[in-house]
């Protein structure tokens, strides 16, 4: 079903919201000193391209005090505007029966897409244990 429903995202304009995340990951990545942003644009991208049957969780105690400064940069420049873009186009989404969970994965990309840093994405059939160093 999840592929089903990733295909109608790719048509409905999954294609374009990641070509759009890729493209801010390389122009991040041509700037030396934004070179995280622009990998975690590239994971957003990679999420926003195929976002069922995936979730984010935290990377867990990897993360370390430049993660937390890096998300409030982010979230100050971009993170605020992204996230009020995906509101703005799950809106129409929920408007139609079947743009409904595509409704709801756009929602699902909002708490990625304002504190990108120190967070992961993996599989959501199965168990995921952070590891702890």
């Amino acid at each position: 079903m999840s592929a089903i429903l990733n295909v109608i995202w790719l048509l409905f304009g999954g294609i374009w919201l990641a070509l759009g995340y890729f493209a801010a990951g390389i122009i991040c990545c041509l700037l030396i000193v934004t070179i995280p942003f622009g990998v975690a644009s590239f994971r957003i991208g990679m999420y926003a391209l195929w976002p069922f049957g995936q979730t984010v969780v935290n990377r867990g105690a990897r993360t370390n005090g430049f993660t937390a400064v890096g998300n409030v940069i982010w979230l100050l420049v971009a993170g605020i505007w992204i996230a009020i873009g995906h509101v703005l186009t799950a809106i129409p989404m929920f408007a139609s029966i079947i743009g409904i969970p595509l409704g709801i994965a756009n929602l699902k990309l909002i708490p990625v897409s304002l504190a990108p840093l120190g967070k992961v994405i993996v599989p959501s059939s199965g168990t995921y244990l952070p590891t702890y160093r």
